[in-house]
C-alpha cells in the first residue's frame, strides 16, 4: 500500500536490461531534505537504480512511488517539475551555450499556453547565479572546463525548479580540485535551498565526506543504510568491496577515512621502504 510518508521510494523493484536483471526486489526509501549517496563495486546496480528513480528506467516488477503515487502513472512534464536528473554523461548539440543549455531546464514548464516569459528568464539567471558561472552565459560548452561544465548541467536541472536533484557521478572526468568544487556547490545547494539530493558516487571518502546518507549496494541489493558513521566499517569494506583498508577518523570532516591497504608500501611488511 502506496503512503505518502516520503517524497521518492522504490517499492519491490526489479530492473535490469534485455534479458539481464541487475536489481531483483528491492525497496528503499529515500530521506527527504538530505544528501544522499549510493555507492557499490562496479555493476551493482547503482546507477540502475538511479535511472529508476528519476522514470528513465521503468522496473519491470514493483514501482517507484513521488509524493505517493506511482511516478509510471504521471506525466512526464509532471515529474519534471519536481525531480531534476543528472546522467553520467550527459550529452548537448555542438555550439551550444550555456545559457541556451540552461534554458532548456524550463521546458517543463512550457506549453501552447504558457510561452517563454520573464520569470523563466529570472529562474534562468537564478540557476547561473546559483552556481556561479553567470559570467560564462554567452561561452560554449565546448569552451568551458570540466568543472564548468558540471555545473552548466547542474544549473540545467536547477532552472527545472525541482526541490529533488539525482546526480549519476557528477566528479566523472573530474580531477580532485574539480571534484571538490562540484560538490561543495552540491553541498551548497541542499544546504541553502532544503534540496534533497540522491547521488552516485565512485570516490567513497568523498561520498562519505558529502553524504548525510548512504546507500551500500552489492548484486543488486541493499547491504547497509546510513550515515558515514554508523556504517563505515573495515568489515564492510571487505565484505562488499574486496576491500582490504583501515578506517581512521578524517582529521578534516570528523567523519570515517579509508585508507586502503595493499600488498607494497605498507609499514612492517617485508620490502617495505620509506
Amino acid at each position: 500500500m502506496t503512503t505518502t510518508s516520503h517524497r521518492l521510494a522504490a517499492e519491490d523493484v526489479s530492473l535490469g536490461y534485455g534479458d539481464r536483471v541487475i536489481v531483483d526486489n528491492l525497496s528503499v526509501t529515500i530521506a527527504p531534505g538530505v544528501v544522499t549517496t549510493v555507492i557499490g563495486p562496479n555493476g551493482c546496480g547503482k546507477s540502475t537504480l538511479l535511472k529508476s528513480l528519476g522514470r528513465l528506467l521503468r522496473p519491470r516488477d514493483g514501482q517507484v512511488v513521488l509524493d505517493g503515487k506511482a511516478i509510471s502513472s504521471l506525466k512526464t512534464k509532471d515529474v519534471a517539475r519536481v525531480i531534476g536528473m543528472l546522467p553520467q554523461t550527459p550529452i548537448a548539440p555542438e555550439g551550444l551555450t550555456v545559457a541556451d543549455l540552461v534554458a532548456r531546464g524550463r521546458h517543463p514548464h512550457q506549453s501552447w499556453l504558457r510561452q517563454w516569459s520573464a520569470d523563466d528568464e529570472a529562474e534562468v539567471a537564478a540557476a547561473l547565479a546559483q552556481t556561479g558561472i553567470a559570467d560564462l552565459a554567452d561561452r560554449t560548452l565546448d569552451e568551458l572546463s570540466g568543472g564548468q561544465r558540471q555545473r552548466a548541467w547542474i544549473s540545467m536541472a536547477l532552472a527545472q525548479g525541482t526541490d529533488i536533484l539525482l546526480l549519476d557521478e557528477p566528479t566523472t572526468y573530474l580531477d580532485l580540485a574539480h571534484s571538490l568544487e562540484v560538490l561543495d556547490l552540491v553541498d551548497q545547494l541542499h544546504a541553502d535551498y532544503g534540496r534533497t539530493v540522491v547521488m552516485v558516487l565512485h570516490d567513497l571518502n568523498l561520498a562519505i565526506r558529502y553524504s548525510d546518507q548512504l546507500i551500500v549496494m552489492a548484486q543488486g541489493r541493499i547491504v547497509a543504510q546510513g550515515s558515514p558513521t554508523e556504517i563505515i566499517t573495515a568489515e564492510l569494506l571487505a565484505e562488499v568491496f574486496g576491500l582490504d583498508a583501515t578506517v581512521l577518523t578524517d582529521p578534516v570532516s570528523d567523519r570515517p577515512m579509508i585508507i586502503p591497504i595493499g600488498r607494497r608500501h605498507v609499514r612492517g611488511a617485508v620490502g617495505y621502504e620509506q
